[in-house]
């Protein structure tokens, strides 16, 4: 089969396609022919600076999440010809991931779907929508009364967030550091839009939001909970100021009294989360977004605007 493989970090134009074996089955384990996989920029940052290290078992085939359906199924529940999304776990880092045109993965990371959405579509779900719903409903628990602020809107989960809190039926505040953002950010659903200089609690928000989710991650998390109402809860999802950790965090002086700070880690999705996701988006017809389409023989161009970040919304790599 096709497949994009890793030895070690390296730049974008020095990916290529290989031929390796199709996996076989064990145990536990499913076969997915992948019709598509997006693309992440937690892939970009593995193939720039994690490979390497003794944690990544390389040579790796990339790729943290993936659409298609079962082919061959040994001790599961799902079978053969199921719609399926596969996601996280290992997936790309540990073993094999999405850059393939199939990939043998854990069964409790693969997920039947009832879903009309087509593959490319269906391949903006799985991280993105996921990583969203589970910030807003497990841990902001976000309902129809709140004012949400995402920090980091023009992101892919910031993107999607806006759109599966609007179905929530929440107040949604979005913030970018370009005003020519705003336009799109409020076609997909947000109420209304503020420039991010940093130091958002410093602005008059009206209204003022009493859930926060950072998207950005340390490099501005302690404004955002300067900024949130009392009570009021932050969710700290991801990292996209590229600062990794709060040096030196004292959690007392840290975390203003009333305010919650809360994390959502995506690593183990769970049936029930997965299946509350598809319901919202087939009950609020939501469209799934992505910006741009490739194909594995695209790989290199794939990875030089994952790494610029620059795409404004999903790549989507189509691989069948």
């Amino acid at each position: 089969m096709k497949a994009i493989v890793l030895e070690k970090c390296c730049k974008a134009e020095d990916l290529q396609v290989s031929e390796i074996p199709i996996p076989k089955i064990r145990p536990e384990w499913v076969l997915v022919k992948i019709h598509a996989a997006g693309l992440n920029h937690s892939e970009a940052l593995l193939r720039m600076f994690e490979a390497n290290n003794d944690y990544i078992n390389t040579p790796i085939v990339p790729g943290i999440e993936c659409v298609g359906e079962i082919v061959e199924t040994n001790n599961s529940e799902l079978l053969v010809g199921d719609r399926v999304i596969g996601l996280m776990g290992g997936m790309g880092r540990s073993f094999n991931g999405s850059y393939a045109e199939y990939a043998l993965l854990p069964a409790r990371n693969v997920f039947k779907v009832n879903t009309e959405l087509d593959w490319l579509s269906l391949a903006a779900v799985p991280e993105t929508y996921f990583t969203a719903y589970g910030s807003l409903v497990e841990s902001l628990l976000l309902n129809n009364q709140d004012t949400l602020l995402v920090r980091g809107a023009t992101s892919t989960v910031g993107q999607a967030a806006i759109q599966l809190a609007k179905a929530i039926g929440a107040t949604v505040i979005a913030t970018s550091r370009h005003e020519s953002s705003f336009e799109n950010l409020k076609t997909i659903g947000a109420d209304f839009c503020i420039i991010d200089d940093e130091n958002i609690s410093k602005q008059q928000l009206q209204p003022r939001p009493n859930k926060i989710l950072e998207l950005i991650g340390p490099k501005t998390l302690r404004d955002s909970l300067l900024t949130v109402s009392k009570p009021g809860f932050v969710c700290n999802t991801g990292i996209l100021g590229n600062i990794f950790a709060v040096e030196h965090f004292d959690p007392i002086k840290y975390i203003p009294n009333g305010v919650f700070l809360t994390g959502f880690f995506s690593n183990f999705p769970t049936r029930k989360t997965i299946d509350g996701l598809f319901s919202l988006l087939s009950e609020a017809q939501i469209q799934p977004l992505y910006s741009h389409v490739f194909t594995l023989d695209q790989i290199r161009e794939a990875h030089t605007l994952l790494e610029k970040g620059c795409a404004g919304g999903k790549i989507i790599l189509k691989i069948n």
